[in-house]
Order: structure tokens, then sequence, then C-alpha cells
């Protein structure tokens, strides 16, 4: 049981009496410093109301007096010191205890009882998400708290409101009256998130309950897993969660707040893993139909049950991009990027970036644009309809230097940008190659980006972009590429031409050229 000491000074209100009132917690001790007063070197009495039940009755003349767990003495500055030690329940009224004749002190003790109901362990990743569900079904509405006892839980975190999220230092909660759960939601978990904690209830002005957590923390390089899931509108995505063998998989959302709440939906489906050591099993979470609602930042772990709390501790998060279909245009013309939004976020901000997309590192290609308004700045233009829950970005006259990668990303107190398309410009200049088989051929092409250079023959530019990647379509021995470094250019050599090397090529990646081949028969 926690030993809290409490030491209090008072000041002599009158010299015939004075009242002191004193709280404890059961089995710890109370020390109560009544100020500096004269101190009879005669009878030592101490008793307690309302049955005037003797607890000291002493003629010595030194400083100590002691009898069982009660102590009266004198300090070295002439006060009196009153300590009671390992209290209990039945300690709990009030004392007289005489200090001269006719004179007399009167103090109150009141008693709080801790009552420990459980004691459990739990481990969670370092960088990774803990929930602990404290469960006092008995006391619904009552206030609760959670507190590490490091600090002789001198700070008690607790909601503030029930019913709504709060934070509270580093952690969130949330007290449930209905169900009588207080959640308690690591954002991020750390070292110094080690240690033992009580979470618990006030039942009364003197009496709480709690569990005792043991909380451990792993670092382990693997984890927290943080990986990349990208998918059209309408399609479906697997995502794999790896949890301990005999542990129920927890998967869920989070919202505005970074606080990740269990999803259910139809569109969530869990499919059976398989086990690949024995400790650890593989589960499949499949999303179908996805829609721009569904993206987002998800968090996937373990969730066990103890007596009287729950933990969740996740290790994996997978961020879900939704990718529009990529916008193709030629050079000079307009293009309109359009971008979806959920009708939670129409009175919010919106606003188009290429590139990159955050807080941190944003690129803006304008001033953000709020419901109804329309914002211009030079060749872009952003339009919000509300009422088609849409948000429009047209560039006029383009140019080589608008193609790339666009994000759609609605301002709040941090962005939501979970949703991108990709701009093709299409160069007025094209090539028109005619070759014999058997030749070979080498045909330069302009890049905008090191990582975005591809060679691709298709009908369309749209069709070289799959799942938001330029590919290079071609598996051949004879296609090579050649790269010039920081010229901007790159070569695609193709050796022994065939007649069925005819075609139209894309070369390039967001800043593509025409490129139609003939290869005709010697």
């Amino acid at each position: 049981m926690k030993i809290l000491l409490i030491f209090l000074t008072f000041y002599l209100i009158s010299a015939a009496e004075k009242d002191i009132d004193v709280t404890g917690y059961s089995g710890g001790s109370v020390l109560v410093d009544s100020g500096k007063l004269w101190f009879s070197d005669s009878d030592k009495y101490m008793a307690k109301l309302p049955e005037w039940s003797v607890i000291i009755n002493d003629m010595k003349h030194d400083k100590w007096i002691n009898e069982g767990r009660f102590t009266l003495y004198r300090n070295s500055e002439g006060n009196l010191m009153i300590y009671i030690r390992e209290i209990k329940t039945q300690d709990a009224g009030r004392y007289a205890i005489d200090v001269l004749q006719n004179q007399r002190i009167y103090v109150t003790v009141n008693v709080k009882e801790e009552a420990k109901v459980g004691v459990s362990t739990v481990s969670g990743s370092s960088g990774g998400r803990l929930m602990i569900k404290c469960e006092h079904p008995q006391y619904k509405t009552n206030p609760k708290y959670i507190c590490k006892e490091s600090d002789r839980c001198s700070e008690r975190k607790n909601p503030g409101v029930q019913g709504e999220w709060m934070e509270n230092g580093d952690v969130s909660l949330y007290d449930d009256t209905r169900a009588g759960v207080l959640m308690v939601f690591f954002r991020e978990l750390k070292a110094a998130d080690k240690g033992t904690y009580r979470c618990g209830v006030k039942v009364s002005d003197y009496t709480e309950r709690f569990t005792e957590i043991q909380l451990s923390i792993r670092h382990d390089v693997n984890y927290p897993k943080r990986v990349t899931e990208s998918v059209y509108p309408g399609g479906e995505v697997n995502i794999i969660c790896r949890i301990p063998k005999e542990h129920k998989v927890h998967f869920c959302k989070e919202d505005d707040n970074h606080i990740c709440q269990s999803i259910s939906s139809s569109k969530v489906t869990e499919m059976s893993g398989s086990s690949e050591r024995n400790e650890e099993r593989v589960v499949t979470v499949s999303i179908s139909n996805v829609s721009v609602r569904d993206a987002g930042v998800y968090w996937c772990g373990a969730e066990t049950r103890d007596t009287h709390l729950t933990f969740i501790s996740l290790n994996t998060q997978i961020q879900l991009n939704l990718i529009m279909a990529p916008v193709v245009r030629d050079e000079g013309e307009s293009a309109e990027i359009i971008c979806p939004y959920d009708s939670i976020y129409k009175s919010k901000p919106k606003s188009l970036c290429k590139g990159k997309c955050s807080i941190r590192d944003r690129n803006p290609l304008s001033e953000t644009v709020r419901e109804e308004k329309e914002t211009k700045t030079g060749r872009l233009t952003l339009n919000d309809d509300i009422t088609a829950g849409v948000f429009t970005g047209t560039i006029t006259g383009l140019t080589a230097e608008d193609a790339g990668k666009y994000w759609c990303a609605v301002t709040l107190e941090t962005e939501l940008n979970y949703l991108y398309t990709h701009l093709i410009v299409i160069m007025n200049e094209e090539l028109n190659l005619t070759k014999y088989e058997g030749d070979d051929v080498s045909i330069q092409c302009k890049h905008h980006d090191e990582d975005q250079k591809s060679f691709c023959k298709a009908h369309e530019a749209s069709m070289c972009v799959k799942d938001g990647v330029s590919l290079e379509t071609i598996r051949d021995d004879r296609f090579s590429f050649s790269d010039e470094g920081s010229t901007g250019v790159f070569t695609v050599n193709i050796t022994d031409l065939r007649e069925e090397d005819s075609g139209i090529y894309w070369c390039g990646a967001h800043v593509t050229t025409k490129v139609h081949l003939n290869v005709k028969k010697d």
C-alpha cells in the first residue's frame, strides 16, 4: 500500500483550544505539527471521542511518548507533534490531547481506503500505440483516473469531462459513463512510459479502488512497422497484420486527433491467416469498395483481456492512400484536378499540393480555398463545391514544370492528404522514326525527375501509370537504358529491331514524349 505522509503546521487559535483536520490513506502514516505550544511535563493524555477511550496516559517527563502505533513528542523547535503509523479504518474519528491543564487540542483524522483489486502486465512497442480500457461497471459515473506510482501517484490523469476525448499530457482519455470504462490511449509510446501504473476509480471521498498495471516497452527495430497501401476508388486492399498466436487481432483507424478507435464496417472483412512461427500468426484484413472516406491512417495489433482490463497494443501502421485516375493533357492545354472529400470536411479549407504535402514539408500551389469561394493564383484556380463534396484545381497553359504528382489536402489542426493523382503533360514535339528489321535505334527522352524515367509501349499515355507508379512495360533484353546524369536526358537503346516492335511509345514519365516507331521488313 502507498505510504502517504501529511505534514501540516498550525498556529494556536486560542489559549484554550485548537482544531486540526488531517487525512491519510489506509496503511499509510499521518504526521501532525500543531505548532509551538506549552507542553505540560505532567500527565500526557490522548483520547478518542466520543467515548473518550484512552490512547495515551503517561507520566514520563521526556520528549517522546509511544503507545502502539501512536506517538506524541516535541521536536527541536518546541512544536507538539502527533504521529500515527499504519493507519486503519477504525482510526478515523476525533481525538483530544491535553497539553496543559484546561488546554486541549482536537484532531480529526480521516482515513482514505485504497483497495487493489488486481495486477496486470502489458507490453508495447516503442513508437507504437497503446489503448488501456479500465472497467468499473459498478461505478459508471464515478470519477476515474490513471497515475504512475514512480511519482507516488501525485499526478492523476483524468478526463476532466465525461463522454469526450481529452488530452492530458502525453495521453488521451475518455470516460465512458454508459459502460463504466476509462479508456487511456498512449499516442506514441516511449521509454519513459515504462513503469507501474494505477487505473482506479473514486468510490467515495475516502474510498478508492484500483488495478495495478505493469507496463514494459519493447525496443524492436522491426516495430512499429509502417507500410503504405494505394488503391483506386471502388477497389479492394488487403492489409497484413502480424500478432502473437493466441491473441485477438485489433484493427482501427486514426481520427483527426490521432486517436485510433476500432472500426466496425461491412466493408472490412478479417481473413484468417497462417502461422509462420509457433509464437506468431499472420492475419489479413480486407477492405472492399474503397471510397474517399476510407483513406487515412490505420493501425493493427493484438488485443488481450484481463479480469478488469483490456489491452490493445498497436504495432503496425498502415497509411491508405486513394489514387484518382491520372490526368493526361497536351502541352499548352488546361487540366482539371478533381478532389472529392468527405462531407464532414465541407467547412474546412482545402489546398492542392505538388510533390509533397505535409505540415513540415509543404509545397502548396496556392492559397487554400474554403467552401464556395474561388481562389486564383497565377495559372491556378481553386473552386470548392460543398454540395458535391468536391474541390477542383484548374491549371491553364500547361508546361513541363506542371507535370507531376498532386495531393489533395484538407487543412485541419493537422492536414489530411491521403488522396493523390498524376498529371501527365504530353510534349508537343513528337518523334517519328522509321527503321528496318535488324537495325538498331537510340531514342533520347527528357525527364524532370531522376526517379521518374520510363519507356512504355501503349496506345494511351495513361496506360503507362499503374498504382501511382510509372511502369516500364517492356521486358526484352534487346531494350536497354543509358543515363546522361544531370543533363535531364536518358537514352533508350533497341537492338535487332523486329516488325512487331512497331507502335506508339511514351518516352518519359510525368513529362512524356510520344514516339511513333515504324519497323519495316527489309
